[in-house]
């Protein structure tokens, strides 16, 4: 053990990366330009590439990958990829070192999570829930919003790892082991709620012979803003549904929010409805539409377009 107490020589932490997809990428660099040393793997090797250009060394496998780092951050897909990459056959979390950390940044519940902090306790190994906010914009930039769920102590160990891709006064400790995962999954639910009620109000507006903008400038004045409708849903009226985030990801985090309810017995009736009209939406428009594509298929139902016309006069 070294005088820094990660397994590794030297004062900061060897950090590994598995998951280099649009955010993974993009929040692996930054980890690499805050100075860390840096390991990454991914299924697809050529997504390595750009951060050897940065001085990132590339495992053979996550295993490998898992061995050689002090902090390990996973950033993929769901729930099915993190168990198959941390706690399957030949898994790398048993390959992870004494007081080793396992921070996890994807959209996933807590079970996982606890299955991998009971295994690692002997070992002394932490495991921490980070998934984020800010979309491919916030994790360009190393400005998302952290959500980290786990020991206080063991947040604060790697808070320097966190704020390399995120900002610093938005990467919050929200309470034990799986709060991460929780308040990520309520953040996605209610904003796809927003979404598609936003949809139905505005078309229902612009039907009314109400210009776009008025409306929408009206809505935002008022007792019913939201940060949607003040930003968000802008490039709806261009007609951009924004590809950022995909429609197979909405309903997986959907689907995940409302398992969790059915899990913990709390009803999410409307969360159910609106699961269901993201599922219509993607049998409509394919796995790759954008995550406004709701606001579509409402359009498309009452035969307008949410398009911004001349102000009124």
């Amino acid at each position: 053990m070294s005088p820094s107490g990660w397994p590794s020589r030297g004062k900061r932490p060897v950090v590994g990366f598995i998951g280099l997809g649009r955010m993974g990428a993009p929040m692996a660099a930054n980890v690499a330009r805050a100075g860390f040393e840096l390991v990454v793997f991914d299924v697809r090797g050529e997504a390595t590439v750009p951060l050897v250009a940065q001085g990132a060394r590339v495992a053979e496998s996550a295993p490998g990958l898992a061995a050689t780092v002090d902090v390990l951050i996973t950033m993929l897909p769901g729930p099915a990829q993190v168990e198959a990459v941390m706690l399957g056959v030949n898994c790398a979390f048993q390959a992870l070192r004494e007081r080793a950390v396992w921070i996890d940044m994807s959209t996933s519940t807590p079970a996982a999570g606890r299955i991998a902090a009971e295994d690692g306790a002997p070992r002394g190994v932490a495991v921490i829930d980070a998934p984020v906010a800010g979309m491919v914009k916030g994790a360009t930039a190393g400005t998302l919003q952290v959500f980290a769920g786990g020991d206080a102590a063991d947040v604060k160990r790697v808070l320097p790892v966190l704020h390399a891709m995120g900002d610093p006064e938005r990467v919050v400790h929200v309470g034990p082991r799986g709060a991460g995962y929780a308040v990520k999954l309520c953040l996605n639910l209610l904003w796809f709620i927003h979404a598609h009620a936003a949809a139905e109000v505005l078309v229902l507006g612009a039907k009314a012979g109400v210009e776009v903008g008025t409306l929408r400038r009206a809505l935002a004045a008022g007792p019913a803003s939201s940060a949607l409708l003040e930003r968000d849903i802008d490039g709806v009226f261009e007609g951009d549904y924004d590809e950022s985030f995909t429609l197979d990801l909405v309903t997986k985090d959907l689907g995940l929010a409302v398992d969790l309810g059915r899990e913990l017995g709390v009803p999410l009736e409307l969360s159910g409805l609106v699961e269901q009209l993201y599922r219509r939406a993607r049998a409509l428009y394919g796995d790759r539409a954008g995550e406004l594509s709701t606001v579509r298929m409402v359009e498309e139902a009452a035969g307008i377009k949410l398009r911004l016309g001349p102000p009124p006069r």
